[in-house]
């Protein structure tokens, strides 16, 4: 959905998660925030849901978490792959801290068609 620099726009949209309110990332965006939460020793993960679905707390994950995961690449594949098997859906990419045992970033990749 292309941002809309509009006060009546914004109170109206759904915003979804940290970046939401913001203009979409670029790709090199959304690269230097994986970047940062493998950098951090967080955990990468991957969820998906239908726009439908989206203010539900609890989003089915893609796979099991990234525990461990140094390698940017094989996270991007990941968000990928979803992105394909679920074109409709909202897929988002979330870093655990394992130290806090809470998010320490989340942000929505890709948005699904509503």
């Amino acid at each position: 959905m292309p941002f809309q620099n509009t006060m009546g726009d914004y109170q109206t949209r759904q915003t979804l998660e940290t970046f939401g309110f913001l203009p979409a990332l670029t790709q090199e965006e959304i690269f230097d925030q994986i970047a940062y939460v493998i950098a951090q020793g967080w955990t990468p993960s991957i969820e998906h849901i239908h726009p439908s679905q989206a203010m539900n707390h609890y989003w089915p994950m893609w796979k099991l978490p990234f525990f461990g995961s140094v390698d940017l690449q094989q996270v991007v594949n990941e968000l990928e792959a979803c992105h394909r098997a679920y074109p409709d859906h909202h897929v988002r990419f979330t870093g655990y801290d394992n130290y806090t045992q809470s998010q320490g970033s989340a942000f929505v990749v890709f948005e699904g068609r509503r």
